[in-house]
């Protein structure tokens, strides 16, 4: 494992602790450290690995559509800050389950291979298995396992999921058969997707699929670019992150028909992860509407955001100000006392201290 350069990046921070919806200039700021691992090439999701030291961490090739680009899954050991690449690595393993994907063509080419969403299912004491969004080669869902029982975690890839025609999928989540769903962002021969996201209009929905069955989408979830997903641990809820609209959305999977409630948002949320308090996290550049800000990169800084599940009240939990180096958030996560940032377009992760009484 490659020591990395630990560092502190002085930056202006906000504690927000209000439980409803408040503009990103409502509350005093207080000035805290953000920490970096610097290295890490567009992580754009981040997982952590049961209760130890380590997270996984995704990394997306290029946002320049490169075809030689490489991306990776990173290793971070969030303890003492050092890091490697876990796949593709230097002996890549493959160990195809054709019984479970039967439909998947064959292994992955590493070296036209980029990661995206993530998600990690627990299915023994020291087993994980990891569902990527996969761009480059192919659009699918990727398929790993991750075996922690050593000193180090060890990871092999057993399938994949090929996803349909035109289906740009963002983000993922595991259901209890092994099962997924996924969102689709966008219509990736659509030369006008993202001019359709900026607006506001519909751009994508939730796909699902089942062992043996095939993906299909999810009527009634259509949203303007559908970012971070999760369900619920007994299943019925499903959480979606509207990036177009500022939103999440919430949908009763046990109702006939499919209608979401939605709540709106101070950023323009990417990723969801449940945190160990129960509750949902999401992370955004902030929404400053108006013509001085039509879109994302205004700067205007970022914030963290809780939700509670089942009131759907919003805490802005901190916010960062536009001159850290860290601009582009995409992913928050809770690991020990600290929350973990990952970033879509850059050369770190972020980490801050958790306030008293978020956890920890």
């Amino acid at each position: 494992m490659q020591p990395i350069r630990l560092f502190i990046v002085l930056a202006l921070l906000m504690w927000g602790l209000c439980m409803s919806l408040v503009s990103a200039r409502d509350y005093e700021p207080v000035p805290e450290a953000i920490g970096s691992i610097v290295g890490l090439q567009n992580a754009e999701d981040l997982v952590p690995l049961g209760d130890g030291p380590w997270l996984l961490a995704s990394g997306l090739a290029s946002w320049t559509g490169d075809p030689g680009a490489r991306g990776h899954l990173y290793l971070v050991n969030r303890l003492d800050g050092s890091f490697e690449i876990l796949f593709p690595g230097h002996r890549p393993a493959f160990e195809q389950d054709r019984q479970m994907f039967p439909d998947c063509p064959g292994p992955i080419d590493p070296d036209h291979f980029s990661a995206h969403g993530l998600a990690l299912k627990h299915v023994s004491s020291s087993r994980f298995r990891l569902y990527v969004i996969g761009h480059g080669g192919r659009e699918a869902i990727e398929i790993f396992e991750v075996d922690a029982q050593g000193a180090k975690p060890t990871i092999a890839w057993v399938g994949c999921v090929p996803l349909p025609e035109r289906m740009w999928g963002n983000a993922v989540t595991i259901l209890k058969d092994g099962g997924f769903l996924a969102t689709k962002s966008k219509d990736s021969m659509n030369p006008d997707a993202f001019a359709h996201l900026v607006d506001g209009r519909l751009t994508g929905a939730v796909y699902e699929w089942h062992p043996s069955g095939s993906v299909e989408p999810v009527a009634g979830t259509e949203l303007s670019g559908p970012n971070g997903i999760v369900v619920s641990p007994d299943g019925r809820w499903l959480y979606v992150a509207a990036m177009g609209t500022h939103e999440v959305v919430r949908f009763d999977r046990n109702a006939p028909t499919l209608i979401g409630t939605a709540v709106s948002l101070p950023v323009y949320p990417d990723n969801i992860h449940w945190g160990d308090d129960a509750m949902l996290y999401t992370v955004g550049r902030n929404h400053e509407p108006g013509p001085n800000c039509p879109w994302l990169n205004c700067g205007t800084g970022w914030s963290i955001i809780r939700i509670d599940p089942a009131t759907l009240a919003v805490e802005r939990i901190a916010t960062v100000g536009p001159n850290a180096p860290l601009q582009a958030p995409s992913a928050v996560i809770t690991a020990g006392d600290h929350f973990w940032i990952g970033n879509f377009d850059g050369d770190r992760i972020g980490y801050l201290r958790r306030p008293n009484g978020f956890g920890g």
